[in-house]
């Protein structure tokens, strides 16, 4: 597979089941050919220290878009390709509990892959592989905490992996969107 949806969510609070943004960015033959960054309502408390980690008060969301309202807009693109996240258990997480905090029906399982995982194997010398140390040592510009960002970055990396000459495949693990919960490798 040569078309991966690489995407990045924020929260509003420590309960991690909703979405405040998410930043989505499409590679498609080793190129990033697709951008799209929404704020999102995610009708609930937000936490004071996610208010300060993403800069994403109530009062920016309370007129967008719910995440069942966007579903039906970014499902498509989610439908499209392998989805990535850097640390991609907590993204795919957030978005199997919004699916089902939604009551949206989706894939009972669906491939993913981590570039974080993957920055483990490829790149052993590094410090650590946060998606902020990544950045920094790859030299690619980071607004941390803005989804758009985020998943840009990740969507970087990734393309720096490709050119390493990577198997994305060998990096696949199936999510159980039901069970909120990573079963296998595919």
């Amino acid at each position: 597979m040569n078309r991966f949806i690489v995407f990045d969510v924020e929260t509003p609070n420590h309960f991690n089941n909703r979405m405040s943004a998410i930043g989505i960015s499409v590679i498609e033959d080793n190129e990033i050919i697709e951008e799209r960054y929404y704020l999102v309502n995610p009708e609930c408390e937000f936490d004071m220290f996610n208010i300060e980690l993403t800069g994403i008060t109530p009062e920016m969301v309370e007129d967008k878009m719910t995440f069942g309202e966007l579903w039906e807009e970014i499902e498509p693109l989610f439908s499209s390709g392998l989805l990535m996240a850097h640390n991609a258990q907590f993204d795919m997480s957030v978005l199997g509990k919004c699916l089902k905090t939604y009551g949206i029906c989706w894939e009972a399982k669906v491939g993913y892959a981590c570039t974080c995982t993957m920055g483990k194997k490829l790149m052993p010398d590094f410090p650590n592989h946060k998606l902020d140390t990544m950045c920094y040592l790859l030299g690619f510009d980071l607004d941390h905490h803005n989804a758009g960002s985020d998943a840009r970055a990740a969507a970087l990396i990734m393309l720096e992996y490709l050119n390493m000459d990577i198997n994305p495949n060998d990096y696949v693990r199936q999510y159980d969107m039901e069970n909120i919960c990573t079963v296998k490798k595919r």
